[in-house]
């Protein structure tokens, strides 16, 4: 597919998207300026990333820190002049901290302590080699149906976790983060994420942020008060590349 080809696709389903987010805005009696789009670029090439900046999206996701290594870097090629943010949405190791510090501007996916205290460590070792200039943004991924192998601290766990990063001077807490269960009700799932959120802000009015609702149920997260939804398919469609 040609470049303009390529962009006119990537137009119409961008304005998609930003009418849905708009639609369940005012179902929802918010503003459409309160919930973020995040665009989830994972197995699609830096071009689409680079195409979607020139349509006025900043806001980027990846899931596997091999991958986003390198699609950052050619993103940068390709747009030197344009802002964007990446951010790390999949479930992170430990050992790979430092590699992820280096390009991540937020990691949404922070769900122990001691991937928290890795990252810590990792930040603040870019911050004094002079390979980031501001702390790590976190989030903190909570299951809401403590599935093996899809990530996520149990509810109850938010406190302390939250807690041990607002220790850290590296780290920043911003919110929280979840996917709803795999053949579960969007609207329950999100409604206890909404509930976690807010008690989680009375302790730690900062972390506001809450990162719920992909393509295919962002509606009833921000009927639940997302503020930020992670799409990839509705926005790119298909699968492109092959994940390392």
């Amino acid at each position: 597919m040609s470049e303009e080809l390529r962009r006119a696709e990537l137009a119409e389903s961008l304005r998609e998207v930003r009418d849905r987010v708009d639609r369940a805005c005012r179902a929802a009696g918010r503003q459409p300026e309160e919930v973020e789009l995040l665009a989830v670029t994972k197995t699609f090439p830096a071009s689409d990333a680079a195409l979607l900046a020139d349509l006025g999206m900043t806001e980027f996701a990846e899931n596997r820190e091999q991958e986003a290594r390198g699609k950052v870097a050619e993103f940068v090629a390709l747009r030197p002049e344009t802002t964007a943010r990446w951010h790390m949405v999949g479930q992170l190791q430990r050992n790979k901290a430092r590699a992820v510090v280096r390009w991540a501007d937020v990691v949404e996916s922070v769900d122990s302590e001691r991937l928290a205290e890795a990252l810590a460590r990792a930040t603040a070792n870019a911050l004094d080699a002079g390979e980031r200039q501001r702390p790590l943004d976190v989030l903190l991924q909570v299951s809401l149906d403590e599935a093996v192998g899809r990530g996520g601290c149990r509810p109850e766990d938010v406190p302390a976790l939250a807690d041990m990063i607002m220790r850290t001077s590296d780290l920043r807490l911003r919110g929280v983060m979840a996917v709803a269960p795999l053949g579960g009700e969007p609207d329950v799932a999100f409604a206890t994420l909404s509930v976690i959120s807010e008690r989680l802000r009375r302790d730690h009015p900062e972390a506001v942020e809450v990162s719920a609702g992909m393509s295919g149920d962002l509606e009833s997260a921000v009927a639940h008060g997302s503020t930020r939804v992670r799409v990839g398919t509705a926005l790119l469609g298909g699968r492109r590349l092959t994940s390392p």
